[in-house]
């Protein structure tokens, strides 16, 4: 069972995880846009927004209230 403060810590979480998911898309957008872009530099952010998706994904399934058997 889960208390109001693990709620609230996931809550954090989730916010803090949203809003690096947000500015990485925004500066891969940004590299793409500028050619010749560090192509390595640009998958690596891709594959951490995919790792954060991931997080994200996780973070919500913890939220998600128990049912009950």
């Amino acid at each position: 069972m889960r208390t109001d403060e693990d709620l609230e810590i996931l809550q954090a979480r989730l916010t803090a995880l949203l809003i690096e998911h947000r500015d990485l898309d925004a500066v891969i957008d940004r590299l793409s846009d500028t050619p010749p872009g560090d192509e390595l530099l640009l998958r690596r952010m891709k594959k951490r927004k995919l790792q954060i998706k991931d997080q994200i994904a996780l973070t919500e399934r913890l939220m998600t209230p128990d049912e009950p058997a």
